[in-house]
């Protein structure tokens, strides 16, 4: 049976037939809907973990326990789960281990733009790179093998274009393999400076076998064509140079790209007259090259930035045959990313921007756009957690200038579950005098509304303890008169609960609780609620536009909210001092 699947989709779809019984993750664009997918299939045990550590950690020993397992995470994420990566790459694996990493060239939602394919030699461990939707499916059943043959774990290296692109792709049935036995080998899984030096030993011999394989498996190819021009490529590189120079040239495509097959490059060179590496980002293929002394040509047409296209391949080697494209003189309008009209966490940014001595840190979920005018919060946005632990970093660089600005340190729900609750401690053990804003809104939003540990059900839909935020503030040490729980559409308890906060002394926490304004249920239940203008009361005055509702607008002199947008939160009816924002429906 062939079905149309994403890349995602169909790496879920491999992982099954390949017979994974354990998947972890922390959701993250572009890789969120991979364990969403392995999530259907019952025979495989899936959550969300709290962490792409714990996931890693999770997956880690759940392959010594015997399974095979399946850990998933963009490509900051490997980041954070960097330390068992490596250790792992020393132990090796019982059930097969492959961890998913998911790049986003061009940055379409992330922070940086690494190449994470670094990480393979790094760590000493197996790479497998997909082009397309049915390699996703059908390289994942080799990782596992590998993984299992090698004793290694492996990294799937993808990248925004193959997780989210479809394509036609031919199923399987799963292939059962059960759970391995366990046997206890102290020497094997137990990483004590003895035990790793005679593992790292083996680890290099293991690499030699790797290389030797990527030399003659499948996964790596030459398509002979025209000998003039032979070009290196991997992933979707080798899809955009197909399209753009189709059987012209001659390719060797890679699928197993580390170990890198050097004799299968030495071999390919030597057949061609010329040879270029086209690959997005990094010049990972171009470096190893270059390493066997062949000449080769990369990034010298090639930029290390931004997404890689056809259009750019293109115009770097066949400018003359640029294809002409059909252009319009009407320019979509610009659209800067904005809160949504009701988002809960304008409330707490609102009452916040009041303040002109405060220094807000933001970190990685929607509320990062507390950065964006008429609000203009947020000053610093970092990575994961640093929400809270770069407020103190700036905190003491402050004290110790002799500055006097207020630090408060945003970060939502799951993030403080991801890695914010050691960033608190830190907080309370040093005694840092900052402002600690936790937006609980009951839910990942930013990735597509995932479950996290305060939302009371898991990833396969069990219901599930509610981890109550405001006990383990508690828990940590912050004392009980310095945290506020609010609710953000309330304004004048959100105000009181910032001036409580900005005249602290002490480690101060506000916990915001109101729900994402997008939660179906949430829709639902205010689907005939909203606010309106009362033109007669109306003067004008925008002091409604400047809470930065998208819903809200100036136009043709008026003051006016699409009611279609307006989910009723009545904040832009609290600040009005003449009663010209009415709120209708119950």
């Amino acid at each position: 049976m062939k079905k149309i699947l994403t890349g995602n989709e169909a790496i879920a779809r491999g992982a099954y037939e390949a017979g994974c019984t354990i998947a972890a993750a922390y959701p993250g664009t572009p890789s969120t809907e991979i364990l969403e997918n392995m999530a259907k299939y019952q025979e495989i045990y899936t959550e969300w973990s709290t962490n792409e550590k714990v996931a890693v950690e999770l997956a880690c020993g759940a392959s010594i326990g015997g399974a095979r397992t399946l850990a998933a995470m963009k490509h900051v994420g490997l980041n954070v789960a960097a330390d068992p990566l490596f250790t792992i790459a020393y132990e090796g694996v019982n059930g097969g281990l492959v961890i998913v990493t998911a790049d986003d060239p061009g940055m379409h939602s992330s922070q940086n733009e690494q190449d994470n394919r670094r990480y393979a030699p790094f760590a000493k461990v197996a790479m497998i790179e997909p082009a397309d939707s049915q390699e996703c499916k059908d390289f994942m059943k080799h990782a596992f093998e590998v993984s299992e043959i090698f004793d290694t774990p492996v990294l799937f290296r993808l990248t925004t274009r193959v997780c989210h692109s479809k394509g036609l792709v031919e199923l399987g049935e799963r292939t059962e393999v059960g759970v391995k036995d366990y046997q206890k080998d102290i020497k094997k899984y137990v990483m004590i400076p003895a035990h790793s030096r005679v593992r790292h030993y083996q680890v290099e011999e293991r690499l030699n076998r790797l290389r030797e394989y990527s030399n003659n498996c499948p996964l790596n190819r030459i398509e002979w064509g025209d000998k003039k021009i032979g070009i290196v490529t991997s992933g979707i590189s080798y899809s955009h140079a197909k399209e753009v120079f189709g059987d012209s040239v001659s390719y060797l495509k890679i699928g197993f790209s580390f170990p890198l097959p050097d004799k299968m490059i030495k071999k390919f060179a030597k057949a061609v007259d010329k040879l270029y590496v086209i690959e997005e980002n990094e010049p990972y293929l171009e470096d190893f090259i270059r390493t066997l002394g062949i000449e080769c040509l990369g990034k010298e047409y090639i930029p290390c930035c931004e997404e890689l296209s056809p259009e750019i391949i293109r115009k770097a080697f066949l400018p003359e045959k640029d294809k002409k494209v059909y252009d319009s003189e009407i320019k979509a309008p610009s659209r800067p990313p904005v809160l949504c009209p009701g988002c809960p966490h304008r409330g707490i940014y609102y009452a916040v921007s009041k303040y002109k001595d405060v220094v807000a840190v933001g970190d990685i979920g929607c509320y990062t756009l507390g950065m964006m005018p008429p609000l203009s919060v947020t000053d610093i946005v970092i990575c994961m957690g640093a929400g809270i632990s770069a407020s103190l970093g700036f905190k003491r660089a402050s004290m110790k200038g002799g500055r006097d600005e207020k630090i408060f340190g945003f970060i939502g729900d799951s993030t403080f579950f991801h890695s914010g609750i050691t960033g608190l401690i830190d907080a309370v053990y040093n005694k840092t005098p900052a402002v600690f804003v936790i937006l609980d809104n009951s839910i990942t939003a930013m990735t597509g509304h995932q479950e996290n540990p305060g939302t009371g059900k898991t990833l396969m839909g069990e219901a599930a303890p509610v981890i109550d935020i405001e006990s383990i503030v508690k828990a940590v040490g912050i004392k009980a008169e310095d945290i506020r729980v609010v609710d953000p559409y309330n304004l004048e308890m959100t105000q009181a609960a910032v001036k409580d906060a900005h005249e602290a002394q002490e480690p101060f926490v506000i916990i915001t609780k109101q729900p994402c304004a997008l939660i179906k249920e949430v829709q639902k239940k205010r689907a005939n609620i909203y606010c309106s203008i009362n033109e007669e009361k109306c003067t004008k005055c925008k002091a409604c536009i400047k809470t930065g509702c998208p819903a809200i607008a100036f136009k043709n002199g008026q003051i006016v909210i699409d009611r279609s947008m307006c989910n009723g939160c009545t904040l832009c009816a609290q600040v009005c001092k003449f009663d010209a924002v009415e709120k209708v429906g119950e």
